[in-house]
């Protein structure tokens, strides 16, 4: 079923970017010679990197503080953070955009405090694009970190501190290289997931935050150019492969993937 449904169509896809009747590596060539697609990918790169780092910052607190906590306030914790999931990644975009907007209380709240002059721009740019992406992406960085937390034997952070180091040593030589798996998985899932979001990007950044899953859509339903769709697709894809292989080739992929 999974050939049939999925290797299948596949690979008729990009078989279409071989076949352009102007020539077999024409779609290659055009998108490597435009400046508009470098920079789409440029942007694509910048956003998923800065989506990663935010991420990570906000998510190792929470899954600290996971696993640190002990039944019903665990329960409620761990339901805080999986409510997302059964929310609508549309529904979710589409509040944002409530949110976000010149007119949305998030602006009125900013320039009735006094911190603006006026409604800033959060919309139809990376800012935007950012902001409703973290919310979506956040789980799988905090999951992977609460499970490398508590696989940490704590006799280790007390057998450091019996030996005399300070908090700061001990948080960089014990507890931050036991929880690397678990960040460098993390980064994984939520960096390669963004490199294919759309439907964020495509209502929160607009035409000002174009991103390659955006213009991959735009061949196919503005210019019916499916040969420079199946490239694009096809170097997607080529990028994906390239960060799997380089993560599991530095990082064992259950270490990376699983915490273990």
């Amino acid at each position: 079923m999974l050939a049939a449904v999925f290797v299948i169509p596949l690979g008729r896809l990009f078989s279409l970017a071989f076949t352009d009747p102007a020539g077999t590596w024409v779609p290659f060539q055009t998108l490597l010679t435009s400046p508009v697609y470098r920079q789409v990918v440029a942007n694509t790169l910048v956003v998923a990197l800065a989506v990663t780092a935010i991420c990570a910052v906000l998510a190792w607190p929470v899954a600290y503080v996971l696993s640190r906590l002990k039944g019903v306030w665990f329960v409620i914790a761990l339901y805080g953070v999986l409510f997302p999931f059964w929310i609508s990644v549309l529904v979710r975009t589409f509040s944002w955009m409530l949110l976000l907007e010149r007119n949305g209380p998030l602006n009125r709240m900013l320039a009735g405090s006094g911190m603006t002059d006026g409604p800033i721009a959060l919309l139809f740019n990376n800012t935007g694009v950012m902001i409703g992406m973290v919310h979506v992406l956040l789980p799988y960085m905090i999951l992977p970190l609460y499970s490398a937390m508590t696989r940490i034997d704590r006799r280790l952070l007390l057998a450091s501190d019996g030996l005399g180091a300070g908090l700061l040593d001990t948080f960089r030589r014990i507890y931050l290289p036991l929880c690397l798996p678990g960040l460098a998985g993390g980064a994984t899932f939520v960096f390669l997931l963004s490199l294919g979001f759309f439907i964020t990007p495509a209502l929160l950044g607009g035409a000002n935050a174009i991103t390659l899953s955006m213009l991959i859509a735009s061949f196919v339903n503005d210019r019916l150019a499916w040969s420079l769709a199946a490239a694009g697709s096809l170097a997607l894809l080529l990028i994906v492969l390239l960060i799997m292989g380089l993560t599991a080739k530095m990082l064992p992929l259950e270490k990376g993937m699983f915490a273990k």
